[in-house]
């Protein structure tokens, strides 16, 4: 009867949204699709004209009707990216792309990340979109397949976020939003020209009371971006960009019969030990640019930035007595920057388009790692008697070169290599009896080739091919722990490599219909895998090999001037194709991996089918409505796939209405989110050595919001 209630109530919705068509339609401005010029490939081009897979997401698109907190909110219709909101703010968004990154259980790994051209993930791979400020974004591009290679280490796939440029007139907006779960958002922005100059700014507050106990948290994120053109060929980039997110709680993973009993609760240890993390991040950049000659351009970015974190962990007290222990509470202070030094020569190559881009790139960062007791006496939750010191070094050295030739009419090339060299370096200035001098380096080298090749065959299809190597080290997380408990690095971890390959078409029919679909392959050896599970932390080991294969397919149609549709589908198969040992979450403590994983078990963390569809109603001005709905499969959790997150679709509305005066732009919105109030596993820690695997996501939320936008 339930089932049967919810399928009226969906017919309902979508009876009365095709009722409406007619008001909107003559109350909207006509609805366009957004542009698909994308830099992805570093020469700006139409996605249409790249042989790989690229999507963008316009600025329309990542705050149309949202809180415009998180990335996850507008990454739903890419396909072959698993972007999950952990509603857990002491964690960041778990983010996969074709099964690369699955298995992280904190930050993103596998997937580059970028902020205005500048990297946001670290030389060894790790990185963070809780800094993303999505409020002054002008586009996400977000790229999959063989060619995130030419982005170095740890490149399963690229996300790029650029904020807007300052344009004329000047002008300044605000917007507030109010929400389910104690939700507040406020932000406060300003952009425009002045001379020789243009510039963005925008300042976003968010706070969030927690569906669940224990999981309030806040956020403060300003970006900043200043332009000086001096003349007509070059250009001048100030990107400034600040976080902070203190006291986040953390109530961690359930088990299932946890989730299964109260999805809202917290789990008993989160509460016992207070876990929770603060974490403080600015950072600097600058970018010039210069047109040397008509076909000779020059590139040249610098930046560097400061950050701050500390977490209390729920290690239990017992698990700190060995000498070797690094404590419960974890306090990072890095110092991180690099810079990238760029040409690139657009002109002709037999007579046919040819481009050159060449480079060099360096990243480093610098981080006092300490660890700390996470109790006092008998008093739990609280910083205790220091257990760890250390310097932790890394840095990248890379060039790269890549070439891109339309050598006929139909058929264009492009091609591209990468070297990278990624040093470690960990000086211990903590010894005491039983915990001896654990300093130690390590370096991992690869070269990384990629080619692709387009075919033109008729002006409404595009069809292409692209192979590429890759490779992933080890983060310094991973490198953190050795198996035999021991302090000090485990530095006899190896890189993972991968052999990569996609084909695809791409169908473009007029402006109102694009299609692409896309079957992919990557084979990995190497690949980082759980070792041993004991006193809250957890090792890695090198395993066999892997493969991720599978299809894509997106759908983006505008039907009429006020009625657009998207959808994006997934098929991924994830898979060990080698057998190993590793540890699970019982029992526990694990010292050494006993439990066989099959070949052919699932890789944890990734979906073997995920669905996206969304409508949307009306234009850019007047009434406007959509209806979005997603469906993820199960998914395993542990590396011999005992225990999986159960599958689950959710429903989504929005409507709102924009007022456009004079100087003025007006915007009520409302959305409503897991319409059907449905109990779900929004994200998983995988090979939880706990078992505490499962993150519920949000019974049925309303926000709603204003956003004001004055123009001179």
């Amino acid at each position: 009867m339930a089932g049967y209630q919810r399928e009226c109530a969906a017919v309902t919705v979508l009876s009365a949204a095709f009722y409406l068509m007619p008001v909107w339609a003559e109350t909207g401005t006509v609805m366009q699709l957004p542009g698909v010029e994308v830099t992805a490939t570093r020469v700006a081009k139409p996605a249409y004209d790249v042989p790989a897979s690229i999507d963008l997401i316009s600025a329309d698109e990542i705050r149309n009707d949202r809180a415009a907190v998180n990335i996850a909110e507008s990454l739903g219709a890419v396909p072959g990216l698993l972007a999950r909101d952990r509603h857990n703010y002491a964690q960041d968004d778990q983010i996969s792309i074709r099964g690369f990154g699955a298995n992280a259980t904190f930050g993103v790994v596998g997937v580059r990340l970028y902020y205005d051209g500048i990297p946001a993930s670290f030389p060894d791979g790790q990185g963070q979109v809780s800094n993303f400020n999505l409020e002054a974004a002008q586009r996400i591009e977000v790229l999959r397949g063989p060619f995130s290679a030419l982005y170095g280490n740890s490149s399963g796939g690229v996300i790029q976020l650029f904020s807007a440029d300052g344009h004329a007139p000047s002008g300044v907006h605000g917007g507030v939003a109010y929400g389910s779960y104690n939700t507040v958002r406020g932000d406060l922005g300003a952009d425009g020209v002045a001379g020789p100059f243009d510039y963005n700014f925008d300042f976003t507050h968010y706070r969030f009371g927690g569906y669940r106990a224990h999981s309030s948290a806040r956020r403060e994120i300003f970006n900043g971006k200043l332009n000086w053109h001096p003349d007509g060929v070059s250009t001048l980039s100030l990107v400034l960009n600040g976080f902070s997110g203190p006291e986040a709680q953390d109530p961690q993973g359930l088990t299932r019969a946890q989730f299964e009993t109260d999805p809202k609760q917290a789990s008993p240890a989160a509460l016992a030990f207070d876990t929770r993390k603060s974490a403080e991040q600015t950072r600097g950049g600058l970018i010039y640019t210069r047109e040397l000659t008509d076909t000779l351009e020059l590139r040249a970015m610098g930046y560097y930035g400061r950050r701050l974190v500390r977490q209390f962990l729920s290690i239990p007290v017992g698990a700190q007595t060995p000498p070797t222990s690094a404590g419960g509470v974890v306090d990072l202070h890095d110092g991180f920057g690099g810079g990238d030094l760029r040409l690139a020569w657009q002109g002709t190559l037999l007579a046919q388009p040819f481009t050159l881009v060449g480079g060099l790139a360096y990243d480093t960062e610098d981080e006092r790692r300490r660890g700390y007791n996470n109790f006092v006496g008998t008093q739990l939750g609280v910083q205790g008697a220091l257990r760890r010191d250390e310097d932790d070094v890394e840095y990248n050295f890379d060039e790269y070169l890549q070439a891109d030739w339309q050598f006929s009419e139909r058929w264009s090339a492009l091609v591209g290599v990468r070297h990278s060299q990624v040093n470690f370096d960990s000086r211990d200035h903590y010894v005491v009896p039983g915990n001896g001098d654990d300093s130690g380096r390590n370096a991992y080298y690869a070269t990384t080739p990629v080619a692709g090749l387009m075919y033109r065959a008729a002006d409404w299809m595009h069809l292409y091919a692209s192979y590429g190597e890759g490779f992933q080290t080890p983060t310094f997380a991973q490198l953190s722990y050795r198996p035999d408990g021991s302090s000090g690095l485990n530095l006899g971890l190896a890189p993972a490599r991968s052999d990569n390959a996609e084909a695809g078409a791409k169908l473009r029919w007029g402006e109102d219909t694009a299609v692409d679909f896309a079957v992919f392959r990557a084979l990995t050896r190497n690949e980082l895998a759980v070792d041993t599970n004991a006193g809250g932390r957890s090792t890695y080991t090198n395993i066999g090999r892997t493969r991720r294969q599978g299809l894509e397919l997106s759908w983006d149609e505008r039907w009429s001037p006020w009625l657009r549709s998207q959808l994006a589908y997934t098929y991924l198969d994830a898979t060990v194709r080698t057998g190993y040992l590793t540890c699970t979450g019982a029992p526990s403590p694990c010292h050494a991996p006993s439990v066989p994983v099959a070949a052919g078990s699932r890789i944890p963390g990734a979906a073997q089918n995920q669905l996206y569809g969304e409508l949307r109603l009306g234009g850019e001005t007047g009434w406007h409505a959509g209806i979005n709905g997603q469906y993820l499969s199960s998914v395993p959790v542990n590396s011999n796939n005992t225990a999986h997150a159960p599958a689950y679709g959710l429903l989504g509305l929005d409507a709102g209405y924009v007022l456009t005066l004079a100087h003025w732009n007006l915007r009520a919105f409302a959305r409503l989110d897991n319409l059907l109030d449905t109990d779900y596993v929004g994200s998983v820690i995988v090979d939880d050595g706990n078992g505490r695997y499962f993150e519920p996501g949000p019974g049925r939320s309303v926000l709603i919001g204003l956003d004001a936008r004055w123009r001179d």
